[in-house]
């Protein structure tokens, strides 16, 4: 049964590195918005693969060989039904950025007339509308701003409140009958605020438009349904989730995935090829050529399971009130901007700020010195930043590892910062 209390210490103990020191103190990990900490579970699931198993998946007839098949494609069936889809509609990529910039790549394929008359949906052309938000990461943004480049479409943008919010007003008028695709992020890695998904879909899919889910930032933070939430592609990253780098998944409907044309071509992701045309697999295989991050799919799948085990709602509890206590201690110091709503507004445990007369980098450095490790810098959102008037700031993310005395031994450090370098007169 699942409760809305996370046992830290049984947590904690699960992940080697956090028992190390840093600099002579204690290990504090804030910054799982950038990449998580993997439990031994994880690793343990990896290593056994390649350990047990290792072998080309899909094409040798061995019985290893088909031991790492059954495996693979367990893998995608165990990851599947966490965000709520089906088997098949799970693409393994490398990472979210690659799952934006296949579905990016796809589209110009058919804008030039690739796929047949299935793949007419996905074509573009001069006079269409690409819609994104002020506050995507560039990983949802610079691959749309290329297709908008190749195929001759306009690049359109929701702006943001002052409080960091999505103007849904503005929405409303930017999505129109020109527009073709609806690209934004669940939840901000900057401002932590959690997009009303529900009303963009509703908007994009009033016009035709297909709406693609940037999950990077909730996949690992709240009970994800991709089916419910009715968007047509979704991407996420493992490594952000206690899984391993260099895996990440596209989600598509199936129907969609089927008519797209592929991206990447080659091995094991063919039917029948001759030396001046080639038909290709339905989905997800056709858009997987080449030797496949097998061992990573496995292990992701493990950390799907083990997140599955604590409990979504458990984690998205314990997450929001140290997000809370996360603000409230910010709030409190003189000189701190917060970027992004306040805790009146649905958020997830992440905070970025500036300390006046302080650079990020600086900040960043005086927590590291006591073994806090932040991010610093523009965090892959360079627009967002500007549009609250700041070139960098500091970004604290907890997990569910993560404890209320580390969050205020962040918030302290953060205090004393302004001591340090002389801006608290």
């Amino acid at each position: 049964m699942q409760t809305h209390t996370l046992d830290l210490t049984r947590i904690r103990a699960d992940f080697p590195i956090l028992s190390r020191e840093v600099n002579g103190h204690p290990f504090v990990y804030l910054d799982s918005g950038a990449t998580s900490q993997k439990p031994r579970q994880v690793l343990d699931a990896e290593r056994d693969f390649v350990e047990n198993y290792t072998s080309a998946v899909h094409r040798g007839a061995h019985t290893v060989a088909g031991e790492a098949t059954e495996l693979f494609e367990q893998a995608r069936a165990t990851v599947a039904s966490f965000v709520g889809v089906a088997d098949d509609e799970i693409v393994w990529t490398s990472n979210a950025t690659e799952g934006i910039n296949l579905l990016a790549y796809s589209m110009s394929n058919a804008s030039v007339g690739r796929g047949g008359a299935a793949a007419e949906r996905f074509r573009l052309t001069t006079g269409d509308e690409i819609v994104v938000t002020e506050a995507e990461h560039h990983a949802n943004l610079v691959p749309w701003q290329e297709l908008a480049a190749r195929t001759g479409a306009t690049l359109r943008v929701i702006g943001l409140h002052d409080d960091g919010q999505l103007r849904l007003d503005e929405a409303s008028s930017v999505i129109g009958p020109r527009t073709k695709v609806v690209a934004f992020t669940h939840v901000s890695n900057v401002l932590g605020a959690i997009n009303p998904v529900e009303a963009l879909v509703r908007l994009a899919h009033e016009v035709g438009a297909l709406v693609v889910l940037d999950a990077c930032q909730s996949a690992p933070h709240l009970a994800l349904d991709l089916r419910a939430l009715d968007v047509d592609f979704a991407v996420f990253s493992g490594h952000k989730m206690l899984g391993p780098t260099g895996v990440g998944a596209l989600y598509g409907r199936k129907e969609l995935l089927d008519a797209l044309p592929p991206f990447l071509t080659g091995g094991s992701m063919i039917t029948t090829v001759t030396l001046t045309e080639t038909e290709y697999l339905p989905a997800p295989q056709r858009f997987e050529a080449g030797t496949q991050r097998v061992s990573q799919a496995v292990a992701l799948a493990r950390a799907t399971e083990y997140l599955h085990e604590i409990g979504m709602p458990a984690i998205e509890a314990h997450e929001a009130a140290l997000g809370e206590r996360l603000l409230d201690g910010l709030g409190q110091i003189p000189g701190v901007r917060i970027l992004g709503p306040g805790r009146d507004v649905e958020r997830v445990g992440l905070a970025s700020f500036v300390v006046d007369g302080i650079h990020s980098h600086d900040v960043g450095q005086f927590l590291d010195d006591r073994g806090i490790a932040v991010r610093v810098g523009h965090h892959c959102a360079q627009p967002v930043h500007r549009r609250f008037g700041a070139t960098a700031s500091t970004r604290i993310s907890t997990y569910l590892y993560n404890t209320a005395d580390e969050v205020d031994q962040a918030v302290q450090a953060v205090a004393d910062s302004r001591a340090f370098f002389g801006v608290d007169r």
